[in-house]
């Protein structure tokens, strides 16, 4: 039987962050550098292609050019979002926010996924109207207007690629870049077959495939954002897998109290108690572990608290893993 005892000066034993947490904000601060050139470059692509598209869609009354243009300015939003979160993020802790403002990146995030579904709507309802009536489309036009969209889009999407790994957002913009370059190919294709059998009916078909695009993509950005906001424990982690690093560590008998939540889309911090036989702590114990998870899980925020036992028999000691 093990009877929790907490003693002076040893059950509040934590992580010691001067020497932890200051090398992984470095780490930090070189990613964002690294995102933030494609990002910029990305926005005043799609600005300066939001705005031809939307003309000419205008000019050829190509709802499809239309919804691929409300989509790509949708994107610029959240590529502007982004951006401005990674701003923020850069902001040091302070008394009243303790972690910085990093969770900015998955506010801006979850509000490009909002914005996503709510252009999809938009789409959808013009382009079943143009179902009932479909106005005349220049088709030479809508080819030539899309496959400058593939360019740019495709352009964009091997910017973001190398991000895509490691931050939400950047994934997101990839993601959505990606499928923007197929959307393009779509909307080719549709002014390639109203130019030979000039059914007029294809175009706003094309719109609605935008959308079932738009609404792949757009939802599970949703969901990842939603979930991270709600500090749930990030997709790429496995919290049986990270008790069982931590009690699998020679000293420790038992994990409890284990929280991990992301604070930004970079970022992820976890809180646990540790549970050690009186007298086997040991000054390395910390520092080990920490570097651990740091290493295995890629968690850069670890704070431990050691819990010492006092057993009425010979404590059990944990089997060689």
């Amino acid at each position: 039987m093990h009877s929790h005892r907490h003693e002076p000066g040893s059950d509040h034993d934590h992580a010691d962050h001067t020497h932890v947490a200051n090398p992984h904000h470095h780490h930090h601060e070189v990613l964002r550098s690294r995102f933030e050139t494609p990002i910029i470059i990305a926005i005043v692509l799609n600005v300066f292609f939001v705005a031809i598209e939307g003309a000419f869609g205008w000019v050829a009354n190509s709802m499809a050019l239309i919804a691929d243009a409300g989509h790509n300015f949708s994107d610029v939003l959240g590529l502007v979002a982004a951006w401005g979160a990674m701003a923020l993020s850069r902001r040091p802790a302070g008394a009243r926010f303790t972690y910085g403002l990093g969770r900015s990146s998955v506010l801006a995030a979850l509000g490009n996924a909002v914005l996503l579904l709510m252009a999809c709507g938009a789409i959808a309802w013009e382009a079943l109207g143009r179902f009932m009536s479909p106005p005349p489309v220049a088709g030479a036009m809508v080819m030539w207007v899309a496959g400058a969209g593939i360019v740019v889009n495709g352009l964009s999407a091997w910017l973001l690629h190398a991000g895509q790994d490691e931050d939400m957002n950047m994934r997101g913009a990839f993601l959505h870049m990606l499928a923007d370059a197929a959307v393009s190919v779509g909307v080719v294709i549709s002014g390639l077959v109203i130019m030979r059998t000039g059914w007029e009916w294809v175009d706003p078909a094309v719109s609605l495939a935008v959308v079932v695009v738009i609404l792949w993509s757009g939802w599970g950005l949703m969901r990842d954002a939603l979930h991270l906001s709600l500090d749930g424990v990030p997709a790429n982690l496995d919290t049986d897998s990270i008790r069982g690093f931590l009690q699998g560590h020679g000293g420790v008998t038992e994990v409890h109290d284990l929280h991990v939540w992301a604070l930004s889309t970079t970022s992820v911090a976890l809180t646990a108690h540790l549970v050690v036989p009186a007298g086997d702590a040991s000054g390395s114990l910390l520092a080990e572990l920490t570097a651990g998870l740091k290493e295995r899980f890629r968690i850069d925020h670890a704070t431990l608290q050691i819990e010492q036992t006092v057993c009425s028999s010979a404590c059990p000691r944990p089997s060689a893993a």
